[in-house]
């Protein structure tokens, strides 16, 4: 993942965003949710991506992402499986978890190699989702044995796009985001599904949920 195409989603993101945003992309994009943290925490996330059509994605993206923190307030993201890891990169704390920036552009990066569609096009679209209106649910998780209250909203970049009938299977993909200001570094969880409609199993899936496994180094 190179760090200057997230960053371009977060500049992108930023720009389309009006003052006084909605509620929703000030809850997906809140700032400060490091800032009450231990340089010494590790966030560490399960990911899983499954694509029936393409094992070798699932294969290969499944496993940890960790966020740790580095010296003038950095935070780093790595992925692992098993010993093996590769760097995806390092952000500003001080702005927010870029978690966030991670999912959405794996999710835009997986869609257009399944579908054959273009890159720029998806994330584009997930772009105007990310700053439109949408219904935020509450509920609760339970998150290292404690049962939490979370807020949970779930978008549809593709609901009323022109070119539906071009997505081949991801027309009706939904992102949804859990977040709770009881969980460290805000996120729950981040989760992608494109079909799975009526019964029938997804075409695509790509979760990332915290976990309590490190907790400090």
């Amino acid at each position: 993942m190179r760090f200057m195409r997230i960053c371009l989603l977060a500049v992108l993101v930023a720009a389309s965003s009006p003052l006084g945003a909605t509620e929703p992309y000030n809850l997906i994009f809140k700032k400060g949710t490091l800032s009450d943290l231990s340089p010494e925490t590790v966030l560490a996330y399960e990911r899983t991506v499954t694509a029936p059509a393409n094992p070798r994605m699932s294969e290969r993206n499944t496993g940890l992402v960790r966020l740790t923190f580095e010296p003038e307030d950095m935070a780093r993201l790595k992925f692992y499986q098993g010993k093996r890891h590769r760097n995806i990169g390092s952000f500003p704390a001080t702005v927010g978890n870029p978690m966030i920036l991670y999912f959405v552009e794996t999710v835009v990066r997986e869609m257009a190699q399944n579908t054959g569609g273009s890159s720029f096009y998806i994330r584009n679209r997930v772009k105007d989702a990310l700053i439109s209106k949408a219904e935020i649910r509450n509920g609760t998780v339970v998150h290292d044995g404690a049962e939490v209250s979370v807020s949970r909203i779930t978008l549809r970049p593709f609901l009323n796009d022109k070119n539906r009938d071009r997505m081949r299977g991801y027309e009706d993909l939904a992102l949804t985001i859990t977040m709770s200001e009881d969980v460290p570094g805000w996120y729950f969880s981040l989760e992608a599904q494109a079909g799975g409609k009526d019964g029938s199993a997804p075409i695509y899936t790509n979760a990332l949920k915290l976990v309590p496994e490190e907790g400090t180094r």
